[in-house]
């Protein structure tokens, strides 16, 4: 991931905090030898300790062929991107040019976390972290506790398989805009104000909190 110098997270405190309001990602792994990389969505739970990094937990079905890969190569790739939008070429035209010169363009947040993964299967442990993941999805309740051998869930346990990510790297990239002149920045702005679709109004958010803590 190509970060320029606009575009990097300004300071830990701003990457933990976006990581912090996302769960869903997707786990890149290396590939066995001759296949290409390959990649899972998943839940995560990420939590900022222990480490300088934190981990990340999930868990996966037991016969999911991604074990494999992990096994052979434990060092993984965890992608999380969200609050993106296109951003139409008419609306970035430099001032007095034709507004079909501007150039399009996406507004995106990434995070990602390079990981040491640890495959999970002792079963003590494994209703440990899964009952911790629940409990981050489900702060409410509303699901038994899983415990070995225990209804209704003990049985089940033998089915999957938790993985423990070690995060020991992160890059975190804001993409929004932070080389460009105010005119063009604040035209952009007023755009997703007006269009309001999927994803504008938090890209705007970034634009401006990035603008303003810049």
């Amino acid at each position: 991931m190509l970060i320029h110098p606009w575009d990097a997270a300004h300071d830990e405190g701003e990457w933990r905090d976006w990581l912090s309001r996302h769960d869903f990602g997707q786990l890149a792994v290396n590939g066995l030898d001759g296949e290409p990389p390959w990649v899972q969505p998943m839940h995560f739970r990420y939590d900022a300790e222990p480490g300088p990094y934190g981990r990340a937990l999930a868990h996966l079905a037991r016969p999911n062929p991604l074990w494999r890969a992990v096994e052979a190569n434990p060092t993984v790739l965890l992608s999380v991107v969200d609050d993106y939008v296109y951003v139409p070429g008419h609306w970035t035209a430099p001032e007095g040019a034709p507004s079909e010169h501007g150039t399009p363009t996406s507004y995106y947040a990434a995070v990602q976390l390079r990981c040491t993964a640890r495959v999970v299967d002792d079963p003590e442990e494994k209703a440990v972290l899964l009952n911790s993941q629940v409990a981050h999805f489900q702060p409410e309740g509303g699901t038994a506790t899983v415990a070995p051998g225990e209804a209704p869930f003990g049985r089940l346990l033998s089915g999957i398989r938790i993985l423990s990510l070690e995060v020991t790297d992160v890059r975190a990239k804001f993409k929004y805009a932070g080389n460009k002149p105010q005119e063009i920045q604040d035209r952009v702005s007023e755009r997703l104000a007006e269009r309001a679709a999927p994803g504008d109004l938090n890209a705007r958010a970034h634009q401006l909190r990035r603008r303003a803590n810049g």
